[in-house]
């Protein structure tokens, strides 16, 4: 499916189109999961020029599927579009998920800028998570071209042993991973290594391990946890606190 999207984004961008709205809810699937890119009412050609750019003084963006420098600026280019296909590899392997979950447009704009990004889905192969985040370059030079992503997936489709390093199985899979019982919300965070977010939860009303067990990933960054790192580390030790209670995988 995403070697599908990707090709046909390729195809509108060596014809100098720029779609200006890919998101999931504007792919085509059919039985055979032959995918087709569709909703063309905000693209636009560009100029016969690799630098070309379009330029929109007015109308609503679709903010969770936009690069900043299109929020920003209105400039929309096929590296903008190349963006929003980051956003839909990840709404792909989360299975449907809302980008951003329920944080507010403003809320997604602010973390974007102070570089925050979506993290792995659940079973999301490493690779996979990396092109996200190659797609997701602040600058847009520094992303890649739609043929450059056909020629990664169809190297990948030949060597689907690349797709077995899952990014979120480390916890799961390591057997020499410590336990430690824990009591509290401060000595869970000490003993995972994020004690310097023990006022910011506090702040926010996490007081009791059970508070914490349903704990999404906009609650903290609502919390001011950006980094995707920590953010990682903190919901892996929240699913082993679910399985284990108390006993906590660090």
């Amino acid at each position: 499916m995403l070697r599908g999207i990707a090709s046909g984004m390729k195809y509108l961008s060596d014809m100098s189109y720029v779609h200006r709205d890919l998101a999931a809810r504007n792919i085509l699937v059919n039985s055979n999961l032959v995918c087709k890119v569709s909703d063309f009412g905000l693209s636009r050609v560009l100029e016969d020029d690799p630098e070309a750019a379009y330029t929109t003084r007015g109308g609503k963006i679709p903010i969770r599927w936009t690069s900043p420098e299109a929020i920003a600026y209105r400039k929309f280019t096929s590296a903008s579009d190349v963006w929003s296909y980051g956003i839909v590899m990840w709404e792909v392997v989360s299975y449907g998920e809302r980008p951003y979950w329920e944080m507010s447009n403003q809320d997604v704009i602010k973390a974007i800028d102070e570089g925050y990004r979506l993290p792995a889905p659940m079973d999301c192969p490493v690779v996979l998570h990396q092109l996200m985040l190659d797609c997701w370059e602040k600058g847009r030079s520094e992303r890649p071209k739609f043929g450059q992503i056909v020629t990664t997936l169809d190297k990948l489709i030949r060597n689907p042993a690349r797709l077995r390093e899952l990014a979120n199985s480390s916890v799961w899979e390591d057997p020499t991973t410590p336990e430690f019982s824990v009591s509290t919300v401060e000595e869970w965070l000490e003993a995972i290594k994020m004690g310097q977010y023990k006022e910011n939860f506090s702040s926010a009303g996490y007081v009791t391990l059970d508070s914490v067990l349903y704990i999404s990933i906009s609650e903290l960054v609502k919390m001011d946890v950006t980094l995707a790192g920590h953010q990682k580390k903190i919901l892996s030790s929240v699913q082993s606190l679910q399985t284990q209670g108390t006993h906590v995988q660090v």
